[in-house]
């Protein structure tokens, strides 16, 4: 594109903002971000472009800053906004892609915060499949309030407290104020954290560059050195598809297993495998979670947040004991050319840390989730087992036909012990965009539900939801999947040793009841949203668009 003399009036554009003719003839490094005044998240991003820029330009490089947006999973939760959350994971990859093919760009760094910008990164990086890597803006440092750590999680809890009169207005206040104290992405092994964690297994992301926090001295000094990095794949031709193999995906799938992170771990390494030509089914992931133990003892289970993971070594710490369990592919390569076993021996871990267990004393021998079907969910379904003791639930369902008739029910003290919640609707053509559920998990947390309900949906769950959950059913109800034909009073098992979940109700009567059913009003007809409802995939292929 900049090179030769038909390329000139190219040349004479770029030097109208600073870039002379030797910056133009050397690799051409994109340095993409999603910075936005909407969210703590992704607050660093300029910064750490800037030095991630420095490094290209050391390296022998010339980086172009570009951007793309982003939506706040936790500032939109429970309203129409969050529609768009998942929405806007296929866009980012999108404008990558169109930015990257747009102007050539020789290489990437692309740095990432809020949830959906982790997978978009590594989506466009993996469809492009040039030299690349992902940046993690880094995690927020807890609050504290009372002598206790407090994440995003406690104040949607709060939340569901104060509207059960458990806490008076003061003290949700003085939660909501004490939180999340500064720059960085939600805390706990949420959405962000497990996708961050899943990246550096995965191997798109440097080794022991993610778990850095966003507001740690160190953070500017990996950003360098990506960029650094970024100029040398370029050199050594190391494409994004000679990283991200089966064994990969593999690896990452035990890390977001034995973290006990967030079920969207599941639709967005489907997302990611399905860009990077890899083989991947929901049921991979019931299998590597079965034989996969819990072994970090975080949020929102949990003890610890990832700034602790972080102080207690890093991620190499519980690459080294799953290496142990022989649970990892360590031949797998990362982006800095070591091996996942050598990046493991690598590990400096904290004396006496408390946060990642040992090899032979997990928090949970069968980590993660459990993918179940049945006759409400052919296609398949996820259930959360981190941070919840339970195996099984049986009980009349409480049926909604949307988040805010679901969250009214809870706050009015509407769903009782033993109900099954079953929000429908909500899924990727239904809501459309997949929204999440943490309103109305954190209000049955807050009302003291938690160890007495179950809720089920075709949506998805917010990294920091616990409790008994079941997300991600498919087919879902929008289109004629049987959730559509579930009705208050009938009796929902769900019978996780036996990967079941059912409704107590004959195959012709459910039959019967479909046969009269007719699908909801889509809630949009042009713009986005109904473009997103007219091409997205399931959700147990990923909820991917535009194949």
């Amino acid at each position: 594109m900049l090179q030769g003399p038909d390329r000139a009036p190219a040349r004479a554009m770029l030097r109208a903002i600073g870039f002379s003719r030797e910056d133009l003839e050397k690799p051409i490094i994109g340095v993409g971000h999603s910075w936005i005044e909407t969210m703590p998240c992704n607050w660093n991003h300029r910064t750490l472009a800037e030095r991630v820029k420095e490094g290209v330009r050391a390296a022998g490089g010339t980086p172009m800053e570009f951007n793309t947006i982003a939506v706040s999973d936790g500032v939109t939760m429970g309203t129409q906004g969050m529609k768009a959350s998942l929405v806007s994971r296929d866009l980012i990859a999108d404008s990558i892609e169109l930015v990257t093919r747009g102007h050539s760009f020789d290489g990437l760094v692309l740095i990432v915060g809020c949830d959906k910008t982790i997978p978009a990164a590594a989506m466009a990086l993996s469809r492009l499949d040039i030299p690349g890597l992902v940046l993690y803006g880094g995690t927020i440092q807890p609050g504290h309030l009372h002598g206790r750590d407090l994440t995003v999680q406690d104040v949607f809890e709060a939340v569901g407290a104060y509207n059960a009169g458990r806490i008076d207005a003061d003290e949700l206040r003085a939660v909501e104020e004490h939180a999340c104290p500064g720059a960085g992405a939600c805390a706990g092994q949420y959405t962000a954290n497990t996708m961050s964690t899943a990246l550096e297994f995965l191997g798109l992301s440097p080794a022991g560059a993610n778990a850095v926090p966003a507001t740690h001295p160190d953070k500017p000094v990996v950003a360098e050195a990506a960029g650094r990095l970024a100029v040398q794949l370029v050199e050594a031709g190391t494409n994004a598809r000679s990283i991200v193999t089966r064994a990969a995906f593999e690896n990452a799938i035990a890390s977001f297993s034995a973290s006990g992170g967030s079920t969207n771990a599941v639709l967005h390494l489907l997302a990611i495998a399905a860009e990077a030509g890899v083989a991947l089914e929901i049921d991979d992931f019931d299998v590597i979670c079965a034989r996969t133990p819990i072994l970090a003892d975080l949020r929102p289970g949990g003890r610890f947040v990832a700034t602790d993971v972080f102080a207690a070594g890093g991620l190499s710490v519980l690459m080294q004991r799953l290496l142990a369990l022989g649970l990892l592919h360590g031949d797998a390569l990362t982006v800095d050319g070591r091996t996942i076993a050598e990046v493991a021996a690598a590990a400096v871990e904290t004396p006496g840390q408390q946060v990642i267990r040992a090899a032979d004393a997990p928090l949970r021998k069968h980590g993660g989730i459990a993918v179940l079907r049945g006759n409400i969910a052919a296609d398949g379904c996820v259930v959360k087992l981190a941070g919840n003791d339970r195996d099984s639930h049986r009980g009349p369902a409480r049926v909604f036909d949307s988040e805010e008739e679901a969250f009214a029910a809870v706050r009015d003290g509407a769903v009782h012990a033993g109900d099954v919640v079953v929000i429908r609707y909500e899924g990727p053509v239904g809501g459309p965009g997949m929204r999440e559920m943490l309103g109305v998990t954190g209000a049955i947390v807050g009302a003291g539900l938690s160890d007495s309900v179950a809720l089920i949906t075709d949506g998805r769950f917010s990294g920091a939801t616990h409790g008994f959950m079941v997300a991600h059913i498919a087919p879902e109800a929008a289109l004629g999947g049987a959730l559509a034909a579930v009705r208050d009073g009938d009796i929902v098992n769900i019978d996780v040793p036996a990967r079941r979940i059912d409704v107590e109700v004959d195959d012709s009567e459910i039959a019967t009841r479909l046969a009269t059913w007719a699908p909801p009003v889509r809630r949009y007809t042009t713009g986005v949203f109904a473009k997103y409802a007219a091409t997205v995939s399931s959700a147990s292929l990923g909820a991917v668009t535009g194949r």
